[in-house]
């Protein structure tokens, strides 16, 4: 079994929010993915972007410069 790990967790009200977070987060270098929405969270679109919990300030501050609009951050064990 695959041992959980600590992430930051965001999800979004739309998928071209989480698309647009996706391109961003190459754009810039920021180590994550797309994943399916956690169920324990609740994500309009159903997706969600997992990163490593040290790029949480640098993941959320891009996307406030970028004007995406989350639905929410969280620290998860996923």
């Amino acid at each position: 079994m695959k041992q959980k790990q600590p992430r930051i967790v965001v999800t979004f009200h739309t998928t071209a929010e989480a698309m647009a977070t996706e391109q961003l987060c190459r754009e810039q270098g920021l180590a994550g993915k797309l994943i399916s929405a956690p169920r324990a969270l609740t994500a309009d679109c159903g997706i969600a972007w997992s990163g490593p919990p040290e790029t949480k300030d640098a993941l959320l501050r891009a996307l406030a410069e970028a004007d995406i609009e989350t639905a929410g951050s969280y620290d998860l064990l996923i």
